[in-house]
């Protein structure tokens, strides 16, 4: 029993965990397939985040345990592994194995040890995030760089901190060695993650490092782009900003979750941002970093959250005018602040403000949108569409969750080569143009 395949959902981080697991395994003897039936060991990293992330993780297990040969074994690892296994034990028998978000390393001693353990969950670690090797996929133009694990913050709407544990920092020499070594690999984007990369180096160095980091990472060979996920507002200091504006590697693209606007319900959430905060925080990226796109989530149907809280954030939105955005609906999740809280809204109104959120955005990214027709941006390419057309992505971008440059060329382009395009079309969250 030695070729294994991987299924992974969720975030970015999820796919980052089960790039080490692979490399582990790999390095342990054992063989990577793409092929679902031709594979002996099969496992699914999961997402238990929100509800429907966990409804499709189930799902998920539940296609892999139908689809999987007689002698293969099934194993489930990730957020709803580590968050439900006594529950999941007993309610997944087909599941041969429930190991938790970092217990990678005990899987080749699991394995063979079956039956005689169905599930390895540790709690969550506090020491320093390590440096781990990865399985890379075969052109790796755009990579994740996990620079932390964990998170301190206490939003009460969040279960990550149960499942992950404390915020741990990768030491700044381990992620300019992972850079280098992506570098090598051919990677031209490298986009950070954590749960909280503004407070990246707080618990190893005593000081938020990011600003240091960054300015580190901007000095290796090779790497073109590097991008930022998941930045919280209160930590977006003017030294933050500086780097970001001095350094022509940072991509002037921020992902800051500022969750709502409304001062009573951020407080409701356990958020340190208040809304005059993340005004003034909007305000200094705007004027003092060229032409910087800011992407953020919102958080609507939080419990007490009122008619008035829900126009105050929909005026917000207006006003902004954010470059990019997306929202969720509240879900209400056990062992988190907000699940015993007061003043639930209904599932009809939750949705009904998601998609008045939305349908403001719409107009806005059509706005921007079109505002870059004649204009030339230089975009990476990710792949060759079937019509001989590609497709790629302005440093304005991240990929699989912001807008795609639709584009001709005259000649034949690979995924991760760079090209400048002109802009003569626009849709609501897609570019069209052509390679000049």
């Amino acid at each position: 029993m030695n070729k294994f395949h991987i299924e992974t959902l969720g975030c970015m981080k999820n796919e980052y965990d089960s790039e080490v697991l692979a490399k582990l395994l790999e390095d342990e003897g054992y063989l990577f397939t793409d092929d679902l039936d031709d594979a002996e060991i099969i496992i699914v990293n999961t997402c238990g985040f929100i509800n429907d992330a966990k409804i499709e993780s189930i799902d998920k297990i539940f296609d892999m345990s139908r689809d999987k040969k007689d002698n293969s074994v099934l194993v489930v690892t990730g957020c709803l592994s580590q968050r439900y296994y006594k529950t999941l034990v007993d309610d997944m028998p087909e599941v041969d194995l429930f190991i938790g978000v970092e217990e990678y390393y005990k899987l080749p001693e699991l394995l063979n040890n079956l039956p005689k353990e169905k599930y390895y969950i540790e709690k969550p670690k506090r020491e320093p995030l390590p440096y781990n090797e990865r399985k890379l996929v075969e052109n790796p133009y755009s990579a994740t760089l996990k620079i932390a694990e964990g998170c301190n913050n206490a939003c009460a709407f969040c279960i990550i901190p149960r499942i992950r544990g404390p915020f741990r920092s990768k030491s700044i020499e381990d992620i300019i060695k992972e850079a280098t070594m992506l570098a090598n690999a051919g990677t031209k984007e490298i986009i950070l993650i954590a749960q909280d990369v503004t407070y990246y180096g707080m618990d190893i160095y005593g000081e938020f490092m990011l600003p240091k980091l960054l300015t580190e990472l901007c000095k290796v060979d090779k790497i073109h782009w590097i991008r930022l996920m998941y930045c919280y507002e209160e930590r977006i200091t003017d030294e933050l900003i500086e780097v970001i504006a001095k350094e022509d590697k940072i991509c002037n693209y921020i992902d800051i979750p500022i969750q709502h606007i409304s001062n009573k319900v951020l407080k409701s959430m356990n958020r340190a941002s208040t809304s005059d905060s993340i005004r003034n925080t909007l305000k200094r990226l705007r004027d003092n970093i060229e032409d910087i796109h800011i992407r953020t989530t919102l958080l609507v149907g939080f419990p007490g959250e009122t008619e008035e809280d829900y126009e105050e954030l929909i005026d917000f939105v207006e006003e902004t005018k954010f470059d990019r955005l997306g929202v969720f609906g509240f879900s209400n999740e056990e062992n988190t602040k907000a699940f015993k809280m007061d003043g639930h809204l209904d599932d009809e109104t939750t949705e009904e403000r998601v998609n008045g959120i939305m349908k403001c955005q719409l107009d806005i990214s059509l706005e921007h949108n079109q505002g870059m027709i004649g204009n030339i941006y230089e975009v990476i390419v990710d792949e060759k569409d079937t019509d001989g057309s590609y497709l790629g992505r302005t440093r304005y971008d991240a990929p699989e969750i912001d807008n795609s440059v639709i584009f001709t060329s005259k000649r034949g382009l690979s995924p991760g080569q760079f090209v400048n395009v002109e802009i003569n079309d626009a849709y609501d969250y897609d570019l069209v143009g052509v390679e000049v």
